[in-house]
């Protein structure tokens, strides 16, 4: 079997087929930069991250592209608040999101584009469309006309024209010819940042961007395009309808994750229940809020609760003690041995992570049986399939992005940690049990669990 995903736009399971043999092509649609980032924005980079990592595992070169909106109506709002300049606001929460997506290990894309530096295709994407018909210039903005492509238009969210409401995107709607048309660009006003075109000074209109960055990385026509379920309409429509009215193919798959909701509500910076990202990796560490992201499949809805933010971060600890206890014995893990193929199958069925990490614990339990034989060999083959997989889903325990780099403090307490165990095994060894609980307790008040095993101490920070 080989990979199959749910297309939004045709609302069924399609086998992937790339537009060039061995080479995927994906454009996610990124932050709006008007706010620090919560785990319902992040959840997005996280499953988008297993899909990029799992077509790399599959042997697809993968151009990854995910953009940055840092100039709407809502940045603008902030900046005004806050009574600073639009862009330190899109700069600073831009720098929480990268900060946020780099923390929970996803990978960084091939290319971020931002909004704001590809005014000069969004100006080209204008002008196909209203040389085909399809926009027109008003009162200093630019709009698409619905009307033109009324027969296409609404065929992503499966919609008629004539039940959908009005965009209400425009500061004067009398400026459109019907109140669905959707802004394209946005004519000057005092105190915002404009850029010259054709039709008067301006700034963009959220739709338009996306297209202008997707197809000037990926292509006119490209893989897939990825986003929450919130975007189907009206960003994505939007965006398919432009694009595919200008004479692109735009999206050949389109793929959306579920919402994560507290109690029956979408989590928003408007209801005020947001959980950012920094206060969340207080309760729980960084990979135990990645596997709690992964784990539900990427199309259902999350209800947040701490409960089982704490269940899940207890499920991960079991997978990495046995990674961490299985690697004393085994040093050299095989990075080519074979995935299990209930995991590969999980995987290309839609993404299936649920299936996927339900493999993963059935190798970790048959590793732990293992172990507790004195089966090398076994232990050997089935540390190396769970890494495999773990690497897969960016969980990997002993990855450097989870063990830390060369440019922590990580070797230091290694050492450090290391001269402390000598020390208490010499007392030990002497019967001088009273220095050696002495150590233990130095060490236990300083954060670090000892745990004495048949292969000698091992130790582990205190979660």
């Amino acid at each position: 079997m080989s990979l199959h995903i749910h297309d939004t736009s045709t609302r069924a399971i399609r086998e992937f087929v790339p537009v060039e043999a061995g080479r995927a092509s994906i454009y996610l649609c990124g932050a709006t930069v008007q706010a620090p980032p919560h785990i319902g924005h992040i959840r997005s980079g996280v499953n988008f991250d297993v899909l990029r990592r799992w077509l790399t595992r599959s042997g697809y070169d993968v151009v990854f592209a995910r953009n940055v909106t840092d100039i709407d109506d809502k940045i603008i709002r902030v900046a005004a608040e806050e009574g600073v300049p639009w862009f330190a606001v899109a700069e600073r929460n831009q720098r929480a999101f990268t900060w946020a997506y780099d923390t929970l290990g996803c990978l960084p894309p091939t290319v971020e584009p931002r909004a704001t530096g590809h005014v000069p295709e969004m100006i080209t994407l204008m002008e196909r469309l209203i040389a085909r018909g399809h926009a027109y210039a008003s009162g200093g903005d630019v709009y698409f006309d619905v009307q033109s492509y009324a027969d296409r238009y609404g065929s992503l969210s499966n919609q008629k024209l004539e039940n959908m409401r009005a965009a209400a995107d425009a500061d004067d709607e009398s400026c459109k010819r019907d109140p669905r048309d959707f802004t394209l660009w946005k004519g000057e006003k005092p105190g915002e940042p404009t850029w010259p075109t054709p039709w008067g000074p301006g700034r963009p209109g959220w739709h338009l961007e996306c297209s202008a960055m997707a197809t000037k990385y990926l292509g006119p026509t490209f893989d897939i395009h990825g986003g929450g379920i919130d975007l189907i309409f009206p960003h994505h429509e939007n965006e398919l309808t432009q694009s595919q009215a200008a004479g692109d193919g735009f999206a050949r798959y389109w793929m959306h994750n579920g919402m994560l909701k507290i109690g029956a509500e979408k989590m928003s910076k408007s209801l005020g229940n947001s959980l950012l990202i920094p206060e969340m990796v207080q309760k729980v560490r960084p990979v135990e809020l990645r596997y709690y992201l992964a784990v539900p499949h990427y199309r259902s809805s999350i209800d947040y609760s701490e409960e089982a933010l704490l269940e899940a971060a207890a499920a991960y600890q079991r997978i990495e003690g046995f990674v961490t206890r299985a690697a004393e014995v085994i040093h050299d893990v095989d990075a080519d041995a074979p995935l299990p193929q209930g995991f590969v199958d999980a995987l290309d069925d839609d993404l299936g992570t649920p299936q996927a990490l339900a493999v993963v614990h059935e190798v970790v339990r048959e590793g732990n049986v293992a172990l507790s034989r004195g089966d090398k060999e076994a232990v050997a083959r089935l540390l190396a399939e769970t890494q495999n997989m773990l690497d897969v889903l960016g969980l990997d325990p002993r990855s450097p992005q989870w063990r830390g780099t060369g440019s922590d403090l990580t070797p230091v307490v290694d050492a450090l940690v290391a001269v402390a165990l000598e020390q208490r095994k010499a007392a030990r060894e002497r019967k001088d049990y009273a220095a050696a609980d002495a150590i233990r307790n130095q060490l236990t008040e300083a954060g670090i669990v000892v745990e004495d095993t048949s292969h000698g101490a091992r130790w582990e920070l205190s979660r």
